[in-house]
Formats: C-alpha cells, structure tokens, sequence
C-alpha cells in the first residue's frame, strides 16, 4: 500500500521522514498534490497498489483523475481502492501543529488497515408508490413538484390551506383517499396504511362538479370534497345536487380499509412517527425545503445495508419465566426498532427499522446485543494501531475524540480551518482559537454512540489518557444520557483505583455557534494513564472484553484497594445483598439468573454468587418470592471476584419417615406455618409435607382410613 503525503501549499509542517518511518515506507512530500503535482497521484494509481491519501478536500478530483486513468488503460476501467485521511484539519492546521506528527502518524496507519469483514446485509424493495398526507391542496402541490417519477396517492386531511396553496386543484390528476387513519407502519418498500372511509362523499365517485358546494347551506363540504359533518344540518340538498353521479350517500356504513405504500410524505404538524429515527422512506415536508423532495425521487429500487447487530438470545438478561429483568435496549432505541417478547424471554430487533446507532449495545449488561459492523474486534485493531503508532513515534497522553462520520467531521473540519484563518491575526473575534490539539486523535465512527464501557476502559489500557465523545444535534437525547451514564461507570472504576484526573467526558457541538467552546474543551489537561499499555486484543464478547481490560487496569492501579462503589444506574458489574433472615432458599433465583451467576449445591442446601459474572439485570430480584435480594453496583478487586461464594446455607429437613434431607429447614417450616390453617391440610396430611416426596406417596397408598379414587 503506497501513502502520499501533502502539505497543502505548504500550509502545515510535515516531516518525511519520521512518517515514513512509523509506517515503514519511504514517502515524498508533496506541496500541491491535487494541481501541479498530480502526476504522481496517477503514478501511484497506475501501479495498480491500494492507495492512501492524506488528503480529504479534493477527494472527488482524485477520484475523477483516478477514474480516467482506469478508463484510459487497455482493457483496465477499475483501479486498486483509495483511502482518503484528513491530516490537515485534524493536526496540520492547529497551533501546535509542530508536535503533531506522532497524530499523523497514527492516523495514516490506522489507514492502512485491512476493510472489516462484510456482514450480512438487509434489503429495501421499492418501487415509487408514494402516499402524500396532507391538506389537499399542499399535497397536490408536493405531487407536482415530485412530476411523474413517482405513483402518487393523496391521502387527504381536509381543504385547510395552512401551508400556504389553498384548496383542491379542480382537475383530478392523483387518486386521493380519504378518512380517519388508524395506523401508518412499516418502512422504506413495506409502509401499511389502515384507516376507516366514513365520510359521506365516495372519492372514487366524486367528479369535483362543485354542485354539493354549491348546494350546501351550511357551508359543510370543502375543496376537499368532503362534508364536515360537526357543521352538516341534514338538509340533504347535496344529496340531491349529486344524485346523478351517485357520490354522496349518508346511509353507507363505515368502512375498514388497508393499502401499502413504498413511500411516504407526511404534511401534517403531527407526524405519524414520532421516535427520533424515522423509518426510512418515511419523509416530512414543511412547504418549503426542497432536500425531502429531492430524497423521495432516489428512494426507488432496491437498496441494502448492514445488518448492524448480532442478537444472543442465550445471554439476554431480558426475560426469565415471564418475570423482566433489563429493559435497557428497549428503553434506549431511538427508532422503535426492540421490542419485548416475554413470553419467549427475549427481545425481537427488527432490522429493517434499525438506524445502526449501536446505542443498545453500549447500554446491554451481558453483551446478548453486539455492534456487528464494524464489530468490537475490528474497533479494537483499529484503537490500538492508532496508540500504538502514537506512542512509537513520540507521542504523549493521546486523547481519544471519538465523532460521527457526518456532523462530528464537519465540526472539526471547521475548527480546523477557524485555526487556519486565524494564524497571525489579531484583534478579531476569532483570535486565540488553537484547532484539534496534537495529543486528540481523532476516531471517525458510523454513530457515536455505538462504542461503550467495555472499549473505552480497553483504550485506556492500551495507553490512552482520555475518551472523548463528540455528540451533535444528529444523536437523540436518550443517547446522551446512555452515555454519560456509562461514562460515569466508567470513571468510578478509574477514580477508585486511583488514576488521577477526568479520563471520560461528552463534548456537545451543534454548530459553528458552538466552536469557541468545542476549542477550549479539546484543550483539557490530560489524564493519567497507566504505567505498561495492554497487549490483549478485544474480543467478541463484550464481558470477555471487559474483564481483560480491568484485569489489566487493576494490575498496574496506582492505588490498592477492596471494593469500588459505582453508580446505581447503568453499571454491568456489582453484587447481591441478601437477607438471610427472609431467604428460604427456594433457589428460585438460581433459575432465573441468565448469566449463571447465581449457583446452587446439589449435594447441600446453599446459595452460591460469583460477582464476575453478574450482569446487574435484576431478575432475581423480581423473581425473588420473599424479596430478600437487592443489587449492589460495586466492582469487588479480591479474587474471589471471579470464584463462586456462598452467600447462604441452611441446615437440611429431614424426612420424618425416613430421615432422607429434601429441603430446608426454613422453607418446610414456612410452608407448614402457611398451610396449617388450611382445610386439606389437617392431621395425616399436614404430617405428610414433613416427608419427601417418596414417603408421601406411600404414605397415602398405605392408609386404611382414606377413600380412595379408585373405590368410588
């Protein structure tokens, strides 16, 4: 793989030579790669080698070039992949530009890592049938602005000339349906309408003659050839108006309908949607910005993405015999997309409403969600090769700044070129502005959230200082708190085992507005890090993930010490309280533990607990009949952390026939207590609960003074 390198104009201080020697390759510097110079970006491209480019604002033009070169070939019209890596913005364009080699370093070789593996992919099928909520006048306005790309129907809500383009037209150009919708769901090739036609006037039979208007003495019927009822005297005189085309009928029954739709463009102040991630496919419009309109018309066809999530039913700390444990996933989707199946205790994801947040996998205890695309072992590769090369070309108390792929990047491009412009001025209302430090690297993700507890702790025992997360307007507000929830988590750990300073923080940006303050916030002191970087690679399973990295965390912790409070709301790890006076030791928990956390003895009666595993989801807690547990979020630091502990035992209940243990004391003398009032619970057969379950039967097969079924 060849890198090219170029210090746009000589705006930015690149160095050769330590670049190249942090990735193993001999690289020339170009001044202006993408004019003048651009005859050494074809002849890398003919070399027919992957590519990587530093240098993201002519991205297009190397494209083109790259393209033309393809084509001018004999027989050749493709040419190896190009990577595109933005060093100006990010490093090149800051005041301590100087120093930020070791960050340009690192990001051009986490360039040259391989594509993550592809995943399996989720298909969208659309064929153009668009439905247009809306007054009627709007929606006809919208249909002709979409022309005839699309199969248009209007479903219409009333003449109302609230945006603005009054009534019906009075040629008819596009079915129109009318009535009380019931529901609108579905997305991008699978909307279902379902809605109830009452309304006295049959669209279908209406040939807009205007008579009824004419007719009506109240005034009840619009151009939306509709009667409002509510203002509708029963004169009937439209009846009468109409009685040739036969459209208006009083006497006809409500009736149920349902049609699918590919597409759909909502008009109307209340959304049919209200989640923060819309389906896709599912567009609104308010009169004015064209940008949804111009969407519709590329929404035909048939469209994939990645299937973002792997779902382990076996880990899911949801349900347990029809008792809820964790609902975080659920609570925290932004598109409705999880919903609960208790009954078959599990959650049900639908990929097709799926915006690829990764939000729910940040926030599950036990891992039974995971991101698949890219997956957490392919993050980790890519966290520790920038860390990595950071540290070995110099660098200090790197920063992570993990941001979106849209909003994030933007804002450090601007605040980049802020930096930039202001090089050397004085006096303005820009000045002082210092640009993305030397020490923040920059981590590009598909959503911001995606990353969570398990990976931020791993970055900082791969030597990494401090995680930022950039977040914008683009990110729902549930997602912010996730975040600083597990965040806090996050830090307790760090806090209590004696690392100095903030080593976890959310930066909020919206826009240009925001700058000044995204500046200083990136000029924050560093944290500390750990004294040895990690060697382990991330893994699959989250838990696994998380458990090596505290390991190592622990292992070189500044400070030693027992137990470690964290935060009640978000932690995965911590303990039981159990209150022995209450337990009977029905072992009922023991079941509904999904994480295997909670063991029982076959060969006596006790309760074992081993903390490493417990996920906090509070199922045994719900399903607790005596209510004798409670959830402790702590991470314990002794080893028997991860050994199983017994946290209650009782002494065995003999049977009394035969002096063989089938329970515990406590739990045979609460059932007598609460059945020895109880009617069929007298005499023999209260003795008989005092045996086990062998002696029982012969103990009622043996009795001389019972009727039994058999002699009735």
């Amino acid at each position: 793989m060849t890198t090219l390198i170029c210090d746009c104009n000589q705006t930015m201080p690149l160095d050769p030579r330590s670049l190249g020697a942090a990735l193993n390759e001999n690289l020339t510097l170009h001044s202006t790669l993408c004019r003048r110079e651009a005859g050494a970006f074809l002849a890398a491209v003919k070399t027919g080698e992957e590519l990587v480019v530093a240098c993201t604002q002519e991205k297009r033009l190397f494209t083109e070039l790259a393209e033309q070169a393809a084509g001018a070939g004999r027989g050749a019209t493709t040419y190896a992949p190009i990577r595109f890596v933005n060093i100006r913005e990010t490093g090149g364009w800051s005041r301590d530009a100087s120093q930020a080699s070791p960050k340009m370093a690192a990001l051009l070789a986490a360039a040259h890592l391989p594509e993550p593996e592809p995943v399996a992919t989720v298909t969208y099928k659309s064929a153009g049938r668009l439905l247009i909520i809306g007054e009627l006048g709007a929606a006809e306005h919208a249909a002709e602005l979409l022309g005839e790309e699309l199969d248009i129907t209007l479903f219409t809500q009333g003449a109302g000339d609230t945006l603005g383009f009054g009534g019906a037209m009075q040629e008819r150009r596009y079915p129109v349906l009318g009535g009380q919708i019931q529901s609108l769901t579905g997305w991008l090739g699978a909307f279902e309408l379902q809605w109830l036609r009452s309304n006295p006037i049959d669209l279908d039979l209406c040939t807009r003659c205007n008579a009824c208007l004419a007719a009506c003495p109240e005034n009840a019927i619009g151009l939306d050839y509709q009667i409002d009822l509510n203002a509708c005297q029963s004169h009937r005189a439209c009846v009468t108006a109409c009685q040739v085309a036969g459209a208006i009928d009083f006497s006809r029954e409500p009736e149920a309908l349902s049609e699918t739709f590919d597409l759909v463009l909502d008009l109307r102040a209340t959304p049919a949607f209200t989640q923060h991630a819309l389906p896709q496919g599912y567009l609104r419009w308010d009169g004015r910005d064209p940008k949804p309109l111009m969407q519709l018309r590329g929404l035909v066809g048939e469209f994939e993405k990645p299937r973002f999530f792997v779902y382990k039913q076996k880990l899911c700390a949801h349900s347990r015999n029809e008792k809820t444990g964790c609902t975080a996933c659920i609570d925290v989707c932004s598109a409705s997309a999880i919903s609960s199946e208790r009954s078959r205790q599990q959650i049900k994801v639908n990929p097709h409403l799926c915006v690829g947040c990764g939000t729910c996998t940040t926030v599950c205890p036990s891992g039974a969600l995971t991101y698949a695309y890219p997956r957490a072992s392919d993050q980790g590769v890519r966290l520790k090769t920038l860390l990595g090369t950071y540290a070995r070309s110099g660098g200090n108390h790197a920063a992570l700044l993990l941001h979106s792929q849209d909003g994030g990047t933007r804002l450090l491009g601007d605040l980049g070129r802020l930096a930039q412009l202001d090089r050397g001025t004085h006096g303005n209302f820009h000045e002082g502005t210092h640009g993305v430090p030397a020490r923040v690297l920059p981590v590009a993700l598909w959503h911001t959230s995606s990353l969570g507890l398990e990976v931020w702790l791993t970055a900082i025992a791969y030597g990494a200082s401090q995680v930022w997360v950039l977040m914008t307007d683009e990110e729902a507000p549930q997602y912010l708190d996730a975040i600083r929830s597990q965040m806090a988590v996050a830090q307790a750990i760090l806090t209590g085992l004696g690392y100095q300073g903030e080593h976890f923080r959310v930066l909020q940006a919206r826009d240009a507005r925001d700058l000044a303050s995204l500046d200083r916030e990136l000029q924050a002191a560093p944290a500390q890090c750990v004294s040895r970087p990690a060697g382990f690679a991330v893994q699959s399973d989250k838990r696994a993930t998380l458990e090596l990295a505290l390991d190592h965390l622990m292992a070189h912790a500044p400070v030693k010490t027992d137990v470690i409070a964290l935060p009640v709301t978000g932690s995965p790890l911590g303990a039981l309280a159990i209150d022995k006076d209450s337990c009977t030791l029905c072992l009922s928990c023991v079941n509904a533990c999904p994480a295997s956390a909670l063991q029982d003895n076959q060969d006596a009666p006790q309760l074992k607990f081993i903390e490493k595993n417990c996920v906090q989801c509070g199922l045994c807690v719900t399903t607790c009949p005596e209510k004798s547990l409670s959830l402790v979020p702590q991470l314990n630091l002794s080893p028997l952390r991860k050994e199983a502990v017994v946290i209650n035992e009782m002494k065995p209940y003999a049977c009394v026939r035969c002096s063989k243990p089938f329970g515990t004391l406590k739990a045979i003398e609460a059932m007598l207590g609460k059945l020895s009032g109880h009617s069929m619970f007298q005499g023999a057969a209260l003795e008989r609960l005092k045996m086990c379950g062998d002696c029982r039967v012969i103990d009622i097969y043996s009795a001389q003074n019972e009727i039994k079924i058999t002699d009735l």
